[in-house]
């Protein structure tokens, strides 16, 4: 193998990470910026005879770079990219049966373990950029340890990157794991900070700090900025401000191969160069020529938001491992300076944040059941992930695939899930190309899918415009859909002619139900209308967009905000279609609920899809059943229980029990009694109709009577309601506040000089002392003390305002009553 090049700081250490690969199945490198490790570690590793024969899969989390890379290392060895060197990325391969090395995208890994688990042939599987922590690698590399446990113990796994979570791979890839260390190259980086002033539009900042990098340092610029909008709006700014000898290139994941290459290859007239990218230049990639970064500090991230359902792009502020990456792009070829935009006293997180804790996992749930798992709610955790799921993320996953059809009630995929699979695509456009093929549309199910996986867009938010003009676009946006459109009709056997749009609202409507919307309304004036989503959530469109005077939409792209999120793009369908394509569109289905502006429960017959009602009409009669489903889910809503004075005092016997004896007592909490509300209330129901009826039942009886007979019977004797006083009377307890209390007067109790107790001696009543007019006096637990003490202030100015009733000087030996004196005499 030809490896005649300029020494890498990798090339010290690759001798000892090939001897700890021999020895040990996984190994971890932590490789800093411009070591080398991407382009010189995969060639050592196919060149070692201790490390197998068989092929290597190097997985790079970008299209770009998987190409790049190969392309790269296959002119290192003197080869065409295709033979010992190949790539695979969605939709295109260069490999042949000579390949030893196949640079992957990291969801290709994923589809080629579910087509062979065992993968015969591999020797290997090297994790490139692992720091990314992006869905597919660590789905990737969870399941390629299933693998190593179940199939393949001899499959060796290499994790590298320059900012490694070391402490959290260990704990699944093996304590025993070893970890190879190599520095990046020398060259130093002086970090200039460049904050800019608050009202000054971030392009004109960006531009004047070019300008003082290109007349203060020699070399090529690299400006990273978060999205394609922010590289336009600068790159028309330093058109119209810098001189023309100066060659201003994008670099983001939408251009074509060529394109990518042509920016990372030195400009053949000598002339400097700025190129403005995303953070695709941040790792993998080699731009030659620069000794510049500039680093806007910003990248943009889809966060998934459990309660709507929907992902929302959020730009922040990058990580500290990431401005650390994107800093070490300007000392790859000589000293460098990089010039950060933000304040120097700055905080950066110190990685970013996994996506499997922040992105919509319906893919990734949708892949484990193919894998297996069965039974995901529960039994993710059975893989070994170096962060677990979110439980709240797999449940939105699990509910949004079921209600897709695609998985059963019981958490393995439908039939319909089983003929989805074969389409390497996420489940909702998997969805969309097979209701394409059987609506005999397959040509525009592809063009479709093409549309959503390239993000090509539009000028307008209605995807049906966009479709009927698409031959007007820009043409390497055309091309870029087509290409992607032809791989997917090579998939489904099909050619590109699309007879008619007509399917279209129809196939969206079945990728997309939870985002079918209804008209509402306007807002106040009227710039605005707003749609419900079948979902639940709201969405807003300018009342300026044609698809606004819709009454119906299919919303396929909105932002994540669950209380108004804004349509991007959609198209129109009409109830006729909705009927046709959705079951439960078409059904009348009994709806009974409780109206509060009304009082009363009403009964309806709806066809409705989710949260949206197309159709009602009233019901002739209620059935039972769903009467006391209705009351109950009202009694819910209501989140409470109005209580009697006796259901109250019940209800607190009950809770001083769990609180002081705990278990076998129930908890009585509102809301453990709104939850268990169907054992104990709903047999009581019959022949109520009416909330006020609810609230006129003895509530609190019922749930008594629901109880084990050995607790009913108990129940009088731990936590009586009344007790016997030394003046004979019989007293109420009250039990509901936390504490009981004995209220009594305090002629009453003369005698008594031990405080009684409750709860088989455990909690000492709260003595309430009361004058003859009721109003208490004293407030005690410790009888004796009082009489020994307070008393006599009580009997002091007391005695001369109620001298009818006795106030002796020995409380201790009187006798109680609950007579006056004259009584007491006669």
């Amino acid at each position: 193998m030809n490896t005649a090049h300029a020494s890498l700081p990798i090339d010290k250490v690759i001798p000892q990470l090939c001897d700890a690969m021999s020895a040990n199945r996984n190994c971890l490198l932590v490789a800093q910026p411009g070591a080398g490790k991407t382009t010189r570690v995969p060639l050592a590793i196919i060149e070692d005879e201790k490390l197998g024969s068989g092929r290597w899969l190097l997985l790079e989390p970008r299209r770009v770079a998987a190409r790049l890379a190969a392309n790269y290392m296959a002119a290192q060895i003197g080869e065409d990219v295709g033979k010992r060197v190949g790539y695979r990325v969605r939709g295109e391969s260069k490999i042949s049966a000579l390949t030893r090395l196949e640079v992957i995208t990291q969801g290709i890994l994923t589809r080629m373990l579910q087509d062979d688990p065992s993968l015969e042939g591999v020797s290997g599987i090297i994790f490139d950029e692992f720091h990314e922590r992006s869905l597919d690698a660590d789905l990737g590399l969870a399941l390629c340890l299933d693998v190593q446990g179940a199939l393949r113990d001899d499959l060796r796994l290499l994790v590298m990157s320059a900012t490694l979570d070391v402490k959290s791979l260990l704990a699944v890839l093996g304590e025993e794991t070893p970890l190879v260390e190599c520095p990046g190259r020398t060259f130093p980086i002086e970090t200039l900070y460049r904050n800019a002033p608050a009202r000054e539009r971030a392009e004109n900042h960006q531009c004047k700090i070019v300008s003082e990098a290109l007349s203060s340092h020699e070399g090529d610029i690299l400006c990273f900025l978060p999205g394609q909008a922010e590289i336009r709006r600068l790159q028309r700014v330093l058109e119209e401000r810098l001189s023309t000898d100066i060659d201003i290139c994008p670099l983001h994941g939408q251009l074509t191969l060529a394109q990518q290459q042509e920016v990372l290859r030195p400009s053949p007239q000598g002339r400097r160069r700025i190129i403005l990218s995303t953070a695709i230049a941040e790792s993998s990639l080699t731009v030659p020529g620069v000794r510049i970064v500039i680093d806007g500090g910003l990248e943009r991230v889809p966060i998934f938001q459990v309660r709507s359902g929907l992902a929302k792009l959020e730009t922040r502020s990058v990580n500290a491992a990431s401005a650390d990456q994107r800093r070490g792009r300007a000392g790859r070829v000589a000293p460098g300076v990089c010039y950060r935009l933000w304040p120097q006293d700055r905080v950066l997180a110190s990685h970013r944040e996994a996506e499997i804790l922040q992105a919509d996992l319906a893919s990734l749930v949708f892949e484990v059941v193919r894998w297996g798992i069965s039974s995901p709610r529960s039994e993710i955790a059975q893989l070994q992930w170096v962060d677990t799921p979110p439980p709240s993320a797999i449940n939105s996953a699990v509910s949004l695939l079921e209600s897709l059809d695609l998985l059963t009630n019981e958490g393995g995929l439908s039939e319909l899930g089983k003929q989805c699979q074969r389409w390497p695509t996420q489940p909702r456009l998997a969805l969309l190309l097979q209701h394409s093929i059987e609506l005999a549309c397959p040509a525009l199910g592809c063009w479709l899918t093409a549309w959503f996986e390239e993000s090509i867009g539009g000028s307008s938010c209605d995807i049906e415009a966009i479709f009927e003009s698409r031959h007007s676009m820009a043409a390497r946006l055309l091309k870029r859909w087509e290409r992607s459109s032809k791989q997917w009709a090579g998939r489904l056997n099909c050619t590109l002619d699309i007879k008619s749009l007509t399917p279209m609202p129809v196939l969206l409507a079945r990728a997309f139900p939870d985002r079918i919307a209804q008209k509402q309304g306007g807002d106040k004036d009227k710039s605005l209308m707003r749609f419900k989503l079948a979902s639940g959530g709201q969405a807003i469109i300018s009342s300026q967009q044609t698809l606004s005077q819709s009454d119906y939409l299919v919303a396929v792209e909105l932002d994540g905000d669950a209380a108004g999120a804004r349509i991007f793009q959609g198209i129109a369908i009409s109830k006729k279609q909705l009927e046709s394509c959705l079951d439960n569109a078409s059904q009348w289905n009994p709806h009974i609920y409780w109206d509060n502006n009304s009082g009363r429960l009403v009964g309806e017959e709806q066809r409705r899809i989710g949260a949206l009602i197309l159709d009602s009409r009233p019901m002739q009669s209620l059935p039972p059943e769903a009467v006391k489903t209705a009351l109950l889910d009202a009694l819910r809503s209501r989140a409470s229980f109005k209580w009697s004075k006796e259901d109250a005092q019940l209800i607190g016997r009950l809770r001083l029990l769990r609180r002081i004896v705990g278990e076998p007592w129930p908890d009585v909490s509102d809301e453990a009694l709104l939850a268990s509300m169907e054992d104990w209330l709903g047999p009581r129901l019959e022949s109520i109709t009416r909330l006020d009826q609810v609230d006129r039942l003895p509530l609190a009886q019922f749930f008594k009577e629901s109880l084990d007979w050995s607790l009913q019977s108990q129940l009088s004797s731990i936590v009586p309601t009344h007790l016997e006083v030394p003046s004979g009377s019989h007293i109420a307890i009250d039990y509901r506040e936390q504490e009981p209390v004995l209220a009594v007067k305090l002629q009453e109790m003369f005698g008594m000089t031990e405080t009684p107790r409750i709860v088989d001696g455990k909690v000492p009543l709260l003595i309430h002392l009361l004058s003859p007019a009721r109003r208490p006096l004293q407030i005690t637990r410790d009888l004796a003390g009082f009489w020994a003490g307070s008393y006599f202030e009580v009997r002091k100015e007391m005695k001369g305002r109620y001298p009818k009733h006795p106030w002796p000087e020995d409380p201790s030996s009187a006798v109680a009553t609950a007579k006056t004196r004259r009584h007491l005499s006669q």
